[in-house]
């Protein structure tokens, strides 16, 4: 296997490694209560996704009979 001849310096490897940081995390709108939820998840909030309660929260389960 080989074997590195010198040694790499402090800014080759700060270079290398300048894309492994963290990206940041991108939120949406939800489109039944406009709370940010991450893309692709069920909202939180709500328990909506594509169209759909998908979770059964007491607290939107009473919002929703109040209203």
């Amino acid at each position: 296997m080989a074997n590195p001849k010198r040694r790499h310096s402090v800014s080759r490897k700060g270079m290398r490694r300048s894309h492994d940081r963290l990206k940041p995390v991108r939120l949406g709108e939800c489109p039944r209560c406009g709370s940010l939820k991450r893309s692709h998840r069920v909202c939180l909030i709500c328990g909506y996704y594509r169209g759909r309660d998908v979770l059964k929260l007491e607290a939107a389960s009473e919002a929703n009979e109040e209203s």
